[in-house]
């Protein structure tokens, strides 16, 4: 089973990706975990991406359509494979639909995350990250036990240029405008899933699985 997770930064996306993932044995392929690895290389194509991100812009579609393409065609996805954070923008969806129809595939479905924006700029807002380790904490929902410090190593914890708040209310505008007219297009093939991301993850999952038939 091929499937796509779609819905606005701060939506839980990576975490029940990351969950289903575990439950049905397929991949999750986070197009956002590529691109920050780069990012963290100082690749090329990751300072591309870093500049693009920290403006609270979409990474642009040739950076990637061939991270993705390429990762389609390893073995541990031929049995079904979970997109996290990708498509982003119908053309990424019609370059995706072309992509996977050269290799005889097709997206089987599609779950749609619903969630408050002002409860996604909370989320996102408050998230910390760990300078050595890069653990991620959260100062409401999941605080470290010391103030601005690590659990794990001790590490100093910061708070990411793409998770402010003025850059999360541009990625949400953004996602709006690019990314939400995904979701009419996916409706349109008959393969939206819609669930309500407000809800405590495992509920979360647990609907997601369900849809799927894989509870």
């Amino acid at each position: 089973m091929n499937i796509i997770f779609l819905g606005p930064p701060g939506s839980g996306k990576g975490t029940q990706a990351k969950i289903v993932s575990e439950r049905l044995g397929f991949p999750q392929i986070s197009t956002g975990d590529m691109l920050r690895a780069a990012v963290r290389e100082q690749t090329p194509m990751g300072l591309k991406a870093k500049s693009m991100m920290d403006a609270g812009q979409l990474v642009s579609d040739a950076v990637v359509i061939g991270i993705v393409r390429e990762r389609l065609s390893r073995s541990d996805c031929q049995k079904g494979f979970i997109l996290d954070g990708f498509p982003r923008t119908l053309p990424q969806a019609h370059a995706l639909r072309s992509a996977l129809s050269e290799m005889n595939r097709q997206i089987d479905a599609v779950i749609s995350l619903e969630v408050d924006e002002e409860s996604v700029v909370r989320r996102i807002a408050g998230r910390r990250t760990c300078r050595d380790c890069g653990k991620m904490y959260h100062v409401e929902y999941d605080p470290p036990a010391v103030v601005d410090l690590c659990d794990v190593c001790g590490g100093d914890l910061f708070l990411r240029d793409d998770d402010k708040e003025e850059t999360v209310r541009r990625r949400l505008q953004v996602y709006s405008e690019q990314t939400a007219p995904l979701v009419d297009y996916y409706t349109k093939a008959g393969l939206v899933c819609t669930v309500d991301g407000m809800q405590d993850i495992s509920e979360v999952s647990d609907q997601i699985l369900k849809v799927l038939g894989g509870n």
